[in-house]
């Protein structure tokens, strides 16, 4: 596999502050608008905000599922909820920091420590919190199931 990817994406404005994104390579479009806490922002839709904390939540997810599949922890379930902090720093608004909290569900208790492990790893090696500059805060919370007897 080649060191070098690219991912277009393109955005056709509808109407108002809403738009269209989409990619050649993907079936679903997505409606972008700005957030209703801007000037004439639209509720209900997806805003670039909301991408930009989703983009690192979802590369938890899947630097997750690939480092858990190789270090053969097995689990069965995760959520993850993130929390984008936006404040004003020198006159700009910016993302200063990320919380995510991933909650995993594991079979066994003498694998918490794994999964702990494996949880910071996906975090270090996920490659969108490694090309922003946001502070990026995991707040991991790890369950074991019940087991049926």
């Amino acid at each position: 596999m080649s060191e070098n990817h690219t991912y277009d994406v393109a955005i056709k404005w509808d109407h108002d502050r809403k738009g269209t994104m989409s990619s050649t390579v993907l079936d679903q479009p997505i409606e972008v608008a700005t957030p209703p806490e801007f000037d004439k922002g639209i509720e209900g839709v997806w805003s670039p905000e909301h991408l930009f904390v989703a983009s690192v939540s979802s590369c938890l997810m899947t630097t997750f599922l690939a480092i858990a599949e190789y270090s053969k922890l097995s689990f069965q379930d995760l959520n993850i909820k993130a929390t984008g902090k936006m404040e004003k720093v020198d006159g700009k608004y910016m993302f200063s920091e990320i919380t995510l909290h991933p909650v995993l569900t594991i079979n066994d208790e003498k694998y918490t420590e794994k999964a702990e492990r494996i949880l910071q790893k996906s975090e270090e090696a996920c490659l969108i919190s490694n090309s922003i500059k946001t502070n990026i805060k995991l707040e991991p919370e790890i369950v074991v199931a019940e087991m049926m007897t």
